[in-house]
């Protein structure tokens, strides 16, 4: 390996096979991402997805549960509408999904990434974090799990019900 490759890699965060992030657009304190790189495009959970226009604008509303296991904790969110995909979900079927731009945070940094929206309620992860949003920003060692930030269900709970 070549002292140039050295630098590359060092100036990538390392992220293990699953992490805890922030949309903070769309208003998610803590998500639990799996980091998949066997997928082109991240996926995000959501349902009662609608098209809906504002100032002659596109945009989509949606609803998730970004807790796993947790049907009750509900965020509205709403983002200006990027594009729509035909995109192969893990079971093989072809869908029509919804585009939208977002930034993501994982420890201190931050970037824009697309995802797709589907209904992720059957899958243990609501959100998927595919190459494109990880291509040369991160390494990832399979070995580790939350390798930036461990935060408890009870934690992440009380960040979406600070008054319970």
């Amino acid at each position: 390996m070549h002292n140039k490759d050295n630098i590359i890699i060092t100036n990538r965060l390392l992220i293990g096979r699953n992490e805890w992030c922030q949309l903070p657009e769309l208003h998610i304190p803590a998500i639990k991402a799996k980091i998949d790189t066997g997928a082109k495009t991240s996926a995000l959970h959501a349902f009662n997805i609608r098209c809906v226009r504002k100032n002659l604008k596109k945009f989509i509303r949606f609803d998730m549960h970004p807790l796993q296991g947790n049907a009750r904790t509900i965020v509205s969110c709403i983002s200006p509408l990027v594009d729509e995909r035909h995109i192969m979900s893990s079971s093989g079927h072809i869908e029509h999904r919804y585009v939208i731009l977002t930034t993501v945070v994982i420890a201190d940094q931050q970037w824009s990434i697309e995802v797709t929206l589907s209904n992720r309620d059957p899958l243990r992860y609501r959100l998927l974090l595919g190459r494109e949003a990880l291509n040369n920003r991160v390494l990832i060692d399979p070995s580790l799990s939350c390798h930036q930030k461990k935060i408890r269900y009870k934690k992440a709970f009380r960040l979406y019900h600070p008054k319970l």
